[in-house]
């Protein structure tokens, strides 16, 4: 993986504003420490940073390759799962290649088949291809958004970036926010809308989106979108058909020239990952698979069964590191390191985010990284599935609201009066839209149709946020982290799968479990879900509390919005908060973070509100 930005300003020589693209090229040296490199051609500018996973010597970028009297200039983050598929096509067409690197094999797909390419891509990326003559620049982004690209069409022309602050750096875009950009923050956040970058004026590719900018102007084509389709196979042949798209998804992403390990929850989901990857090592004589997993100090004194998070980790963790014979690692984070890490994963977000379940998996990152450059990880398979449990309770599932923050109220009273008075109806509008365009079947029943809308929901909502969350908290030490779950013909298959097939046995991922029972501990398979561990300590809570009274002592612009004693009864009366600010796990410490996140994010960006 890698950072990639790019300038088009028809009014500048960028060969003499070398100044600004060495700054946006600075801003992503996190993604990609290894290498970087810069292409110029007047008033274009492309720019890289490299992550070296593959093919070192002949992977580097920009990547430039002359065809047919066109030179064609490619900087690219990601990696393609079916690359030797591709470069076999090619190589029966006439091309040749260099080396055995990813990068190649979309420049010369791209040369080939034009935007078309897309469609025979399966992997994660996001890449930029310049056409010198035709000055013509093609944006594109992988079918389920796993890697960002931001962009921002100005007057004289467009920058874009793997982050939001590659475009700040460009001096192009200033860290303004409006009305809109504060109803995101407050109403919706952690989630932001798909493709709404919260300042004025950034956007981001959807998922499955591809753009090309000529001539001072943006077109953009999605080309993949979920489609509602008519489920033929049978229970035998869907229970089939799911181990072969997981395991056929698990072996193709452990192809890398560098080392590889496993993120371990003791999870059904990275448990399935961690089998599939030794199984897949043992029949190949490779060596042990490698395997972390986070822990908070303290952390069981203060657990407590919930709803949410029925059982702890540990036990399971340990079935599972017998079963698949793993080399395993515990990371062990201390809460005020916790704490101190929000700032962090401000800047790696960008914006004020997910608050100590990033904070805990930047500082898990951080340690892995130490060894490793590339880890696979269970992510998005409660999302295509059925795991949350919205899914399951009828009372929850039926609601017409997001149902992960069923109501507003905790938001509202952080807000003083009369601030942002139409949050509750931008968030309704934003919920109406994704439900409005879910494709259906005429012969979905009634609970089959809004499980389409659920996953519709929660694939373009909370799977982003935990996708965002997920690439910007790795790539802040430099970590590729892949994601078998999120191959596209895994999420299309997981569409059109009727319910009562997906919650087979009325479990929640039922028919996955069905799948990899036998192959896994019987007591992995049939495991309640559990989510991403988070701290139990009050510690933490204290520390927060601590430094948002702080926080609420100094006069600014945001404080301009807060108000003190809804936050103070936040404090106060913790427990009081039935509904979390957001998914599972953000309750009042989380809530008092978030403010912590919103301060710095403030004055560390210099935000200004319009």
């Amino acid at each position: 993986m890698c950072g990639i930005a790019g300038l088009v300003d028809n009014n500048v020589n960028l060969s003499q504003n070398l100044k600004v693209l060495s700054k946006m090229s600075k801003t992503l040296k996190s993604r990609g420490p290894d290498e970087d490199g810069i292409y110029i051609d007047h008033n274009t500018a492309l720019i890289h940073r490299r992550l070296v996973v593959i093919d070192k010597l002949r992977g580097r970028q920009p990547m430039i390759y002359i065809h047919k009297k066109e030179k064609y200039v490619i900087v690219y983050n990601g990696e393609l799962y079916n690359t030797e598929e591709l470069r076999n096509d090619l190589k029966s067409k006439g091309y040749t290649f260099s080396g055995h690197s990813d990068t190649e094999v979309v420049l010369k797909s791209y040369v080939e088949y034009g935007k078309d390419c897309v469609h025979r891509f399966n992997g994660i990326f996001a890449f930029a291809v310049y056409e010198t003559r035709s000055k013509r620049i093609f944006l594109c982004r992988d079918k389920v958004g796993v890697k960002p690209l931001f962009y921002s069409v100005f007057k004289n022309g467009i920058v874009f970036g793997s982050e939001i602050k590659a475009l700040l750096a460009s001096g192009r875009v200033k860290p303004v926010i409006d009305v809109e950009g504060l109803n995101e923050i407050f109403f919706l956040g952690p989630a932001r809308t798909p493709g709404n970058g919260i300042f004025k004026n950034v956007n981001e590719l959807l998922p499955g989106e591809c753009a090309t900018y000529e001539k001072g102007k943006l077109e953009k084509i999605r080309y993949f979108k979920l489609q509602a389709r008519e489920h033929t196979d049978t229970p035998a042949q869907t229970v089939e058909k799911v181990r072969y798209l997981l395991t056929d998804a698990v072996e193709k992403q452990l192809v890398t020239d560098v080392p590889l390990c496993f993120f371990l929850s003791g999870g059904l989901d990275s448990s399935i990952i961690v089998q599939t990857a030794s199984n897949y090592y043992k029949r190949n004589n490779k060596p042990q698979a490698v395997t972390y997993s986070v822990e908070y100090k303290d952390n069981m004194k203060y657990f407590e069964k919930s709803l949410f998070q029925p059982t702890a980790d540990v036990d399971f963790i340990n079935l599972m590191v017998n079963s698949a014979n793993t080399i395993h690692n515990e990371v062990i984070l201390d809460n005020v390191d916790l704490a101190q890490a929000l700032y962090d994963s401000v800047i790696a977000r960008d914006l004020p985010g997910y608050v100590d379940v990033d904070s805990s998996l930047l500082l898990f990152c951080k340690e892995i990284k130490k060894n490793y450059t590339v880890a696979l990880s269970g992510e998005c398979a409660d999302e295509l599935f059925g795991g949350y449990p919205w899914y399951h309770n009828k009372t929850i599932l039926f609601q017409d609201n997001f149902p992960w923050s069923t109501t507003q109220e905790i938001r509202r009273s952080i807000l003083k009066k009369g601030a942002l008075p139409k949050g509750e109806e931008y968030v309704r509008e934003k919920y109406l839209q994704t439900v409005n365009s879910t494709d259906k079947l005429s012969t979905d029943s009634k609970q089959n149709s809004r499980m389409r809308e659920m996953f519709m929901l929660n694939y373009y909502w909370f799977m982003q946020c935990l996708l965002e969350r997920k690439d910007r908290c790795s790539m802040y030490s430099g970590l590729e982290v892949r994601v078998p779950f999120c191959d596209y013909r895994l999420v299309e298959y997981s569409y059109n799968m009727p319910w009562e097939l997906k919650a087979y046995n009325n479990r929640e991922k039922g028919i996955v479990r069905k799948a990899f029972e036998g192959i896994l501990p019987r007591e992995i398979v049939w495991r309640k879900k559990s989510p991403y561990p988070k701290t139990h300590n009050p510690m933490y809570m204290k520390i927060c509390t601590e430094k948002v009274l702080d926080i609420l002592k100094k006069k600014t612009a945001l404080n301009e919005l807060l108000d003190e004693n809804g936050i103070k009864q936040i404090m106060q009366h913790p427990d009081d908060i039935v509904a979390p600010w957001y998914g599972q796990l953000m309750k009042a410490p989380q809530i008092l973070a978030y403010i912590i996140e919103l301060d710095y994010w403030f004055e560390k960006y210099n935000v200004n509100i319009e």
